[in-house]
């Protein structure tokens, strides 16, 4: 019998077993609980026992983690569908790390274009770097994909250490996006990023383009104001940044792994290059307990086995991710890309359908607004939706120091509603407090059960710093790179996303009057209502 099939078994086997009735175990949370630095992973509210772990992580040792793991370090070319490294990990390694891809070290080049990166925001954010119109007071960074989500997110995560000009993302092609940022802004004082790897992507050369043109009515040079991440040297040129102005990262960074470089450079705009470097150095901290932890200490390996048990064995289709942290609110967003671009696929690595479910369907929004909106659904509808919470000990704000001790008495409050729920004889004994009976009581009473029994995670740490944040993204990015390994697919492609981009293409000229009978019905007819009324 498979590993796969022993872990169904016992979850079959234990299916009716109340999550509570694991706490019996005096020892359960710390048992169920994993450690990286001040950091803390609890995963007791759910029906992993010490049995289904052992199982989970035999799942893992099958599957070759750590050999996959060394690879993956190593600058072996694990992206194989593309034939390329996979060096995320290599933009926050040490001083002395040496990582080599074909046999050439890569660490120096990359130190030195984030030198220049940290050099160009540092002397931007001392005035040394000016518009037409005097010190840069704006920037807007116009990306998509993995050039907006990570860098927008850990831009609004760390407004505690902003103390450079504002920082603005513009990623949708919707016009309404570039208007609305650029409304208020001062063209002879505003820098604009465009952050594209090929500076072809559609949608952000467009916006580029509208932001050149905009700023072009008050600045007699507008790409002098400009400032790219890209590889393509000769387009950057063509459209008017200088040379200097451009920072480049090798094809081994995939985009929505790639916050940590050149394509941080907003961030590093807005909180600086030391606070930068702390953030790097948690994701190496994160880095290093992922290599040296053992399997059932290791924060990102039990984080993915969490995931594989609830979506592969028990069937969960989705996750909800709750950080009760108003800063990470784009954090769900950010594992949107991250988890279901990386592991959204159907086959494996050798080409072949996959012989069960690949990665769940990934959403959340920030606590306590979250209460107010889906979590209804969450403690009392037909499925089943695992939670992930996320909470800091303290906030950054001494003086409303009550409003935190809220915060986290909701956010512990939701976690434990999940695990207890209420019965119906409780629900019965409310309603009998407040003077109902017979079959009233009865009715009203069935309304206010809570199933309970529903699983979650609380990841929990001192406070929402640069360095925590770095932990707290390198955690992700390795639990989606176990999952992968665990389900035999390449979490570094992402062809998924190619068809829609091929026909958005041939679609432009047909909304312009082209001849759309090749298409289908439904969108022949759509295109003539837009036609009709554009």
């Amino acid at each position: 019998m498979s590993i796969w099939d022993r872990l169904a078994e016992h979850q079959r086997a234990y299916a009716e077993r109340p999550i509570l009735e694991l706490f019996a175990d005096a020892g359960r949370a710390n048992a169920f609980t994993v450690a990286a630095g001040e950091m803390r992973l609890d995963y007791s509210k759910t029906s992993i026992d010490a049995d289904a772990r052992d199982l989970l992580v035999a799942l893992a040792e099958g599957a070759g983690l750590a050999d996959a793991r060394a690879a993956m370090f190593a600058g072996a070319k694990i992206n194989e569908t593309e034939g390329r490294a996979v060096l995320h990990v290599a933009q926050r390694a040490g001083e002395d790390a040496v990582i080599e891809v074909d046999g050439a070290d890569v660490m120096p080049e990359l130190r030195a274009e984030r030198a220049r990166a940290f050099a160009f925001a540092e002397d931007l954010r001392a005035g040394r770097i000016t518009g037409q119109g005097g010190a840069i007071t704006d920037v807007v960074n116009i990306g998509i994909g993995g050039s907006d989500l990570g860098p927008a997110m850990v831009t609004l995560a760390l407004a505690p250490w902003h103390d450079g000009p504002r920082v603005h993302y513009v990623s949708n092609v919707d016009g309404a996006h570039m208007a609305d940022v650029l409304k208020g802004l001062d063209p002879e004082r505003t820098l604009v990023i465009v952050a594209s790897k090929t500076f072809t992507t559609i949608e952000t050369m467009t916006n580029a383009r509208t932001a050149r043109d905009w700023m072009a009515v008050k600045v007699r040079d507008p790409g002098a104001q400009f400032a790219a991440v890209s590889t393509a040297r000769d387009k950057t040129a063509e459209f008017g940044i200088a040379p200097e102005r451009v920072f480049g990262f090798a094809d081994w960074v995939g985009g929505r792994y790639s916050v940590w470089g050149p394509i941080g450079l907003g961030v590093m705009i807005a909180i600086g290059a030391e606070a930068f470097a702390q953030f790097l150095d948690g994701a190496r901290a994160m880095d290093t307990h992922f290599i040296d932890a053992p399997l059932a200490q290791n924060m990102p390996v039990m984080l993915a086995l969490v995931g594989i048990w609830h979506n592969q064995i028990c069937g969960h289709a989705t996750r909800a991710v709750l950080p009760y942290d108003q800063r990470l609110a784009r954090l769900p967003a950010y594992l949107q890309q991250l988890e279901m671009e990386s592991n959204g696929k159907r086959v494996g690595m050798d080409g072949r359908d996959l012989e069960r479910q690949s990665g769940p369907v990934v959403w959340g929004e920030p606590g306590t607004n979250g209460q107010h909106a889906f979590y209804q659904l969450i403690h009392q509808g037909t499925r089943v939706v695992p939670c992930e919470f996320l909470l800091a000990a303290r906030g950054h704000e001494p003086d409303l120091a009550h409003h935190h001790r809220l915060l986290a008495a909701n956010c512990l409050a939701q976690s434990e509603a999940l695990l207890r729920g209420r019965t119906l004889e409780e629900a019965r004994a409310l309603m009998a407090a407040k003077g109902l009976s017979g079959p009233e009581l009865d009715r009203q009473a069935r309304h206010r059960v809570f199933p309970g029994n529903r699983p979650s995670t609380t990841l929990i740490y001192p406070q929402l710093t640069p360095f925590t944040l770095g932990q707290i993204v390198a955690l992700y990015e390795h639990r989606v790179f176990v999952e992968g390994v665990i389900l035999g697919i390449n979490s570094f492609d992402q062809w998924g996303v190619e068809l829609g981009k091929e026909l958005a293409t041939a679609l432009g000229p047909v909304l312009e009057g082209a001849d759309a009978s090749a298409k289908d019905g439904s969108t022949r007819a759509l295109v003539e209502y837009i036609r009709a009324r554009a």
